[in-house]
């Protein structure tokens, strides 16, 4: 027997899996290829092979699976059409086969009446949502003839309350309606169909109230999109025998039908209801539409429930986590709740006949957070149309947004009523309950609650900050102390600092400048941060708020605050004052002792923020490539790229969880007020004396060295920005085109913002000298800025600063530009006609006025003066364009002065050129007509760099600016601020130096105890009076006097009166009107000028009073040993080598001993051509003051050449007479002399 024999006498199959063909012999088809041999061929076969067979096997899985499906669907629509037709047989109900879904679908109407028995209404129930279908129209109907029928008999409603056993069917009943509303709601239903399904609804979700809690996200949803729909304009237009009014009605009983259940309680359940109900039925966009409905739920409401529904879910559950706020429509529905949730607040109000009442806390709470999640849109869109700017045309959609160029446009339903939160009377009611809580907590807790809503209505509405600030300081709380009974006076001020020196920050802070690093530090919530993570972060934030609010409104209240007013705090009890008729500015006046604390803590707040700025803003991260600096690391990888980690979606780093408060808005808010009060301590000294300083906290020795160190960082950074190359667009698609401008807009601001921050990273001392200058003593800075110059002098002269060196590079520079550029650095300028021929050589230099320029003086015949070139021409030249330009009376008309011959832009100046240009007859806004104001505005920009020439050189000139116009110049370089006059903030007391009577007007204005609106008369306009140049040229009527415009301050100003309420607002608004609107361009235009010669930022390190120092030099008393120490000689009085000097030079120096100080400034004046003494001495006067012999005729005046400083002394012999001819000369103005 064979071992392998089975009992089959068939042959085994041969499986050749070689690939090989087994019969040697045979020959393979030529006209096929042979198959490559091998095992891997039949492995892929038998692969192929074996997936055909399961695809095979697939498809007929698939068609039993298809053909069971179909049989089991035919068979259950057999079935629901035998229970179709059953159920039809028991109500007589009658199908209209002529009833097409393409036309209006007619209700059939049951008039059968109620059923006869409770079972037979419920086995038909049971037969009906066995078959119904909310797909099917015919069953719709079907469920609206039940309904009838079922709602017929109040008794048996009544009776099904009491039976367990309908729970389960009416709940699923409930669902079917539901779902079937939802469906018709495309469709052409009559009115009606909706009244009674809706009815039905209504029985429903009473009669199962706890099913309809937990179905409510369904049942409010639905009912939401009804409501789109009645109250559409499409579905107005149906007929029907109900009006819409009615429908409306029925709609709204469905709606607070579980919401008023007598079994309904403010228990958890019913606030999870509530809560369901405000994210799913509130947020409807028609709402509005229909009155019926909106006043019906603002009569129906549980409101307490409402605000405490809305407070829970913003605190506890948060928006981010609620999906129907949320997703691709979630600010919209966020901008509807917040507009309805306003209106049922104002309806309430209005109905309790208390529109002053205050709102709720849980008001207050909710608004803020809601405001603030939409701040982006309502700030973009809704400022737009406050009062202040009904002149701007603000275009509306029917839809809530419609994107275009422009971005997102609101209703008018939603922008009203959010424009409703920044009345003055809701406003003011804010604070009108405040301070009535017994304990310091719940007081803290009310203060930051305010302090939340505040803050959030300031960023959200910048445009209508002044209001809402003067509305909130005009509010005082009557405070009632529970020991004594007695009534009391507390101003916002006083009530918000109380709580803000009690937190964690202010306490930290004050003691430690270092603390306030940990409060600083961004806390960046993400998706992994823990419960108690966020919960010290909100806590913080809160404190935050308190004390920002407090910053923010003691800003504004000092912008109105005179000094005596702000000095009187020092009599008045912090806490509260006695009621009386005294104003509010007054009564929110610190005592001097608090605001001393004050400003320590706002010091040391400010130096953290620009020392530590680096370590402030490297928090939350621990990735090295994720710090700022890293993005000027070339091997560090982009922050966009792959390589980089951006599973965690980290939000934007804001400063008390308050949208658009940033650390640069902190910074320039802290800045502001720190600059305020030191300005208050300068003009009436009552702080210590170097109570400023922290040069503790520097190492002063290498200070000056460090500082230019870092202004060669900040150039090399700007150097680097300037050469990026600018977008040059295509020939490409339009679309594409703008997509890629606007992608590289995108990108340069961001790498702008890189740059800033990274700057003030690395250059500390910089960003302190700019924003808090009085950090530093005086004299420091003044070398600074010497030391500024000559850098940036060595850098544009290629190493050769002086004038002479630098004149012979040009010259041997390769190529014919040198003399060129001598040639526009050299001018002819004549003696009559100083300020023109100076505008018309120099204009187009630009800032190459910096460089060194030549100057050639000739009579009116062309004659070129005889003098002495010893480098001091361009001191005579800027000194002759100074007293021309700023003489009041000359022609030019560019400057005005005070009543302290303070000099300022003439506000008038556009104005009064208007009024000649159309006097000559020439056409508004024609070439010539434009032409002529470009020309004004380049003579204030040149002016500006004659200014900044003289700075540039060290030159004095004999020129004063009004405080308030160099204001200007010192806000130009600091954070937060631009390039022109952005920084700068009108207010009262810059009034002073403006118009001393004005000032004087407005004090009794703001302080008068009467009636405003009907003793003063005033309404929001103001009067300009338009003077013209004296000898005017080209004018065709000679006698033009001056006449009188009248503005409005706001539209519509000459309707609004001024009032006891609004008068801080007119004050603000004159103030800002004559301080910053009137003379914008002008003064925009010679700070530009300014700009291109010094460096803004070189200007902020100094103040008003510390610039004109620089400018004019020190008002103190002369040193005349340090002028003598200083002091050059020529000619015979030449020291020899001995050092003894010449007995005229002895009798002159004993003298200047014996001259008073006004008198000593009268002889350096006639030197030297300014009153004052250099800065840091005579050692920096440039040129030198020189003595030369002017002969030995007794009878002879002394004379000077101002342009290089040098007087010219006759050899006297005598004390008196050298004191008489000195004198002489000094008061009769005798001068330069050529001899």
């Amino acid at each position: 027997m064979f071992q392998t024999f089975t009992g089959n006498s068939r042959r085994p199959r041969q499986v050749n899996l070689s690939g090989r063909n087994p019969n040697p012999f045979a020959s393979s088809n030529p006209g096929q290829a042979a198959a490559a041999p091998g095992s891997k061929d039949a492995l892929a076969n038998a692969q192929q092979e074996r997936l055909r067979r399961q695809q095979a096997r697939d498809e007929q899985n698939a068609a039993l699976v298809v053909q069971r499906v179909w049989r089991g669907s035919r068979s259950r629509g057999y079935t629901k059409q035998k229970w179709r037709k059953l159920w039809d047989e028991r109500e007589e109900y009658h199908h209209d086969p002529s009833d097409t879904p393409g036309h209006e679908m007619f209700v059939k109407t049951s008039d059968r009446g109620p059923y006869p028995s409770v079972d037979e209404c419920y086995d038909q129930l049971q037969l009906l949502l066995q078959f119904a279908s909310p797909y099917s129209h015919e069953d719709v109907r079907r469920l609206i003839w039940y309904a009838q029928r079922l709602l017929a008999d109040v008794k048996k409603i009544r009776f099904i309350y009491r039976k367990d056993q309908w729970r389960l069917p009416l709940l699923r009943l409930e669902r079917l309606t539901l779902r079937a509303l939802e469906l018709i709601i495309p469709c052409r239903f009559r009115k009606m169909a909706f009244a009674i399904l809706l009815k039905f609804l209504d029985f429903l979700s009473t009669t199962i109230l706890e099913d309809t809690v937990r179905n409510a996200v369904q049942y409010f949803g639905v009912l939401a999109s009804v409501t789109s729909v009645i109250c559409g304009y499409s579905y107005k237009a149906t007929t029907s025998s109900l009006s819409s009014s009615e429908v409306e009605g029925i709609l709204l009983a469905t709606v607070l039908a579980p919401l008023h259940s007598p079994t309904a309680e403010r228990s958890p359940g019913n606030l999870d209801l509530y809560q369901t109900f405000v994210t799913q039925y509130l947020v409807t966009s028609n709402l509005h539409k229909s009155t019926v409905i909106l006043k019906g739920l603002a009569q129906g409401l549980d409101y307490e429930l409402v605000e405490m529904a809305l407070a829970d879910l913003c605190h506890y559950t948060s928006l981010e986590h609620v999906d129907s706020l949320n997703g691709t429509n979630g600010t919209e529905k966020r901008l509807w709740l917040l507009a309805h949730l306003i209106y049922f607040s104002r309806h309430r109000r209005h109905t309790s006949q208390s529109s002053a009442q205050r709102p709720e806390p849980d008001f207050i709470s909710v608004v803020s957070i809601l405001l603030g999640s939409v701040a982006d849109v309502v700030r973009s869109w809704v400022d737009e149309a406050t009062p202040s700017n009904k002149h701007r045309s603000l275009p509306m959609s029917k839809a809530m947004f419609h994107e275009d160029s422009r971005g997102t446009m609101l209703q008018p339903f939603v922008r009203d009523e959010i424009l409703s939160l920044i009345d003055q009377q809701n406003i003011s009611s804010l604070l009108s309950g405040a301070g009535h809580s017994s304990s310091s907590h719940d007081q803290d807790q009310e203060a930051k609650l305010l302090a939340s809503y505040a803050l959030t209505l300031l960023r959200v509405f910048p445009r209508r900050g002044l209001d809402i600030r003067t509305w909130l300081l005009g509010t005082a709380m009557i405070s009632t102390d529970s020991g004594t009974k007695s009534s009391s006076r507390l101003s916002a001020i006083k009530f918000f600092w109380n709580t803000a020196r009690t937190t964690s920050v202010y306490g930290a802070t004050f003691h430690d400048h270092r603390s306030a690093i940990q409060f600083l530090k961004p806390q960046i919530r993400t998706s992994t941060s823990t419960l108690d993570d966020n919960t010290t972060a909100n806590e913080r934030d809160q404190e935050w708020k308190i004390m920002l609010l407090f910053l923010e409104l003691y800003t504004s209240v000092l912008r109105v605050m005179d000094d005596e007013e702000f000095l009187s705090g020092g009599s008045t009890d912090i806490v509260r004052s006695s009621i009386s008729g005294s104003s509010w500015t007054r009564e929110s006046a610190l005592p001097l002792g608090e605001v001393k604390y004050l400003t320590i803590f706002l010091k040391n707040l400010a130096f953290t923020m620009y020392w530590h700025a680096k370590d402030i803003s490297a928090s939350g991260t621990t990735d090295r490539n994720s710090w700022i600096g890293s993005f000027f690391n070339p091997t560090a990888p982009l922050p966009n790229s792959p390589n980089t980690n951006s599973d965690t979606k980290v939000e934007e780093p804001i400063i008390a969880g308050v949208k658009g408060m940033s650390m640069d808005y902190v910074k320039s808010l802290v800045t502001g007020l720190l600059r305020m009060i030191y300005e208050r301590d300068s003009r009436r000294q009552f702080l210590p004396k170097d109570h400023w300083l922290m040069t503790s906290l520097f190492d002063m020795e290498g200070f000056i060295e460090k500082v230019v160190a870092e202004e060669e960082d900040r150039h090399k950074v700007q150097e680097e920005e300037d050469d990026e190359p600018e977008f040059q667009p295509d020939a490409e698609p339009h679309s594409r085109l703008e997509y890629r401008r606007g992608h590289q807009d995108q990108e340069q601001m961001r790498l702008k913002a890189l740059r800033k921050k990274y700057l003030e990273s690395v250059t500390p001392r910089l960003e302190i000298l700019q924003n808090m200058p009085f950090f530093i003593p005086f004299e420091t800075r003044v070398r600074i800025f010497r030391e500024f110059v000559y850098l940036d002098q060595h850098r544009r002269r290629g190493g050769h600063v002086d004038p002479d060196q630098w004149r012979m590079s040009v010259m041997h520079r390769p190529g014919p530009g040198g003399n060129e550029s001598l040639g526009r650095h050299h001018a002819k300028i004549r003696r009559g006609n100083v300020f023109e021929d100076a505008y018309e050589q120099f204009y187009q230099l630009g800032e190459g006025l910096k460089e060194p320029i030549q100057i050639t003086f000739v009579d009116q015949f062309d004659t070129v003066e005889a003098g002495i070139d010893g480098g001091g021409v361009t001191k005579e030249f800027l000194t002759s364009v100074t007293s021309e330009a700023f003489d009041p009376s000359s022609s030019l008309n560019l400057f005005v002065e005070n009543d302290q011959h303070l000099l300022y832009p003439n506000p008038t100046a556009i104005d009064a050129t208007k009024d000649l240009l159309q006097q000559a007859g020439m056409e508004r806004n024609s070439f010539g007509w434009r032409n002529q104001f470009r020309e004004l505005l380049r003579r204030y920009e040149f002016l500006g760099r004659v200014i900044g020439k003289c700075l540039y050189e060290g030159i004095l000139v004999d020129v004063g600016f009004a405080g308030f116009f160099l204001l200007k110049w010192a806000l130009t370089g600091g954070s937060g601020s631009g390039s022109k006059e952005s920084g700068y903030r009108a207010n009262l007391n810059d009034l002073r130096d403006f118009d001393e009577e004005l000032y004087q007007g407005l004090l009794k204005l703001k302080n008068y105890p009467g009636d405003v609106e009907q003793d003063f008369g005033l309404n929001f306009t103001v009067s300009d009076t338009i003077s013209p140049p004296p000898r005017a040229p080209n004018s065709k009527n000679p006698h033009h006097t001056p006449h009188t415009v009248t503005r409005d301050l706001q539209p519509g100003g000459s309707e609004i009166p001024v009032t006891n309420k609004n008068r801080i607002v007119y004050i603000q608004y004159i103030a800002r009107h004559r301080l910053s609107d009137q003379p914008r361009e002008q003064t925009a235009s010679f700070l530009r000028g300014l700009g291109s010669v010094i460096q803004p930022s070189w200007l902020s390190m100094f103040n008003q009073s510390e610039l004109q120092t620089l400018i004019s030099g020190t008002s103190s008393s002369i040193d005349i040993q340090d002028l003598r120490r200083h002091t050059l000689y020529g000619g015979v009085y030449a020291l020899g080598d001995d050092d003894i000097e010449h007995p005229s030079i002895q009798l002159f120096w004993n003298v200047m001993t014996s001259l008073t100080n006004e008198e000593k400034g009268k002889v350096l004046k006639f030197v030297t051509s300014t009153p004052r003494a250099p800065l840091l001495g005579f050692a920096m006067l440039n040129p030198r003051f020189s003595i030369r012999d002017a002969g030995a005729d007794q009878t002879r005046l002394p004379s000077t050449s101002t342009c290089v400083n040098l007087l010219k002394l006759p050899r006297y012999s005598d004390l008196g007479t050298l004191r008489e001819k000195l004198l002489y000369a000094v008061n009769s103005g005798a001068g330069f002399d050529l001899s």
